[in-house]
């Protein structure tokens, strides 16, 4: 089978198509035909060297797939061959970015009628992150203001309607250019902020009446991390998700009790430690995709063997919503 894999760490560059064998299901597990894959920056700071657990060479990117299954092996007793399904992968002898995978059939949730691979593949880790940094992680309670960063990303652009959904009073949007700002209004965002405008803070706490935001999602890391603390409410939680800038940022644990604030860390593949939570909020996802009360944003669906393209381009910050391979 094909695969992208790299040898060493680097830029999109490192990326090669290679010639893999296809893997053999045993056990409770299953190969799946790879219909569509998750592009991510959890797959970007892999290939860097720069996750936030070791990443071994050679590697095969990829952790969100959707597909059918094939082939089942001797114990697998709750799916069967030519099930439609999406999952996360794990790392030890999954492979995201190539034409199959082995995953385990109980991390395996199939995927509900009107919904197609590209849609389905679109929700594990960016829908899955949403939802539980809102909910699980910020504890948003019925009415309160929630910041979310990068509004036109990929977990951007489910947040913004989670929240909602979840029963946020206001939600708070930002993002680099005016483009990204109206999606993110269409999306059903209450305020849209230019973070790359000075003093981007201040009018945070002005469409708070200076009491600040009850909960923010945070990956950028460096000086958008210390201002988006200072436009935190009493009693506010804001849930770290990543470091895109790479600046890591310094927090004295003192300066959290004037406010009784939460500063939480979130990272997904702990969830999956969880396998009824995952699944129980995977299914609702879905559900929520089925029903039509959320709407996903596909920025671009290109060819397996352009992975080194949709990196520039997802690093470059010229693009917006999810981006998908296709073997």
């Amino acid at each position: 089978m094909r695969a992208i894999q790299f040898s060493k760490y680097g830029g999109p560059e490192v990326l090669e198509m290679v010639e893999l064998e296809k893997p053999k299901p045993v056990g409770k597990e299953v190969l799946i035909e790879i219909k569509a894959i998750g592009v991510n920056y959890a797959d970007t700071a892999r290939r860097e060297g720069q996750y936030v657990v070791p990443t071994p060479l050679p590697y095969v990117p990829g952790a969100e797939v959707a597909g059918v299954i094939t082939e089942v092996g001797d114990e697998v007793k709750n799916v069967k061959v030519g099930m439609s399904v999406v999952t996360l992968l794990g790392t030890k002898k999954s492979t995201g970015y190539a034409e199959y995978t082995i995953a385990d059939e109980r991390g395996l949730i199939p995927i509900p009628d009107g919904v197609d691979f590209n849609l389905a593949v679109a929700l594990p880790l960016q829908g899955l992150s949403a939802y539980h940094i809102i909910k699980s992680m910020g504890r948003l309670e019925e009415g309160e203001t929630v910041l979310v960063h990068a509004a036109a990303g990929g977990v951007g652009t489910i947040a913004v309607q989670l929240a909602k959904l979840m029963g946020a009073g206001k939600v708070i949007a930002t993002a680099s250019n005016d483009e990204k700002l109206a999606l993110a209004k269409d999306l059903g965002a209450d305020v849209l902020i230019n973070y790359t405008e000075e003093g981007w803070e201040q009018k945070v706490l002005e469409h708070t009446d200076g009491n600040g935001v009850d909960v923010a999602l945070e990956m950028a890391g460096g000086d958008i991390f210390y201002k988006t603390l200072a436009c935190l409410a009493p009693f506010g939680r804001l849930v770290v998700y990543g470091v895109a800038s790479g600046q890591q940022s310094k927090l004295y644990p003192s300066s959290l009790m004037a406010k009784n604030q939460s500063v939480i860390g979130f990272f997904l593949p702990q969830m999956m430690r969880k396998p009824e939570l995952y699944k129980q909020s995977l299914i609702e996802l879905l559900q929520y995709i089925q029903s039509g009360q959320l709407k996903l944003q596909i920025g671009g669906t290109y060819p397996l063997d352009q992975a080194a393209k949709v990196h520039e381009l997802m690093q470059g910050r010229q693009t917006s919503g999810k981006l998908i391979l296709v073997p």
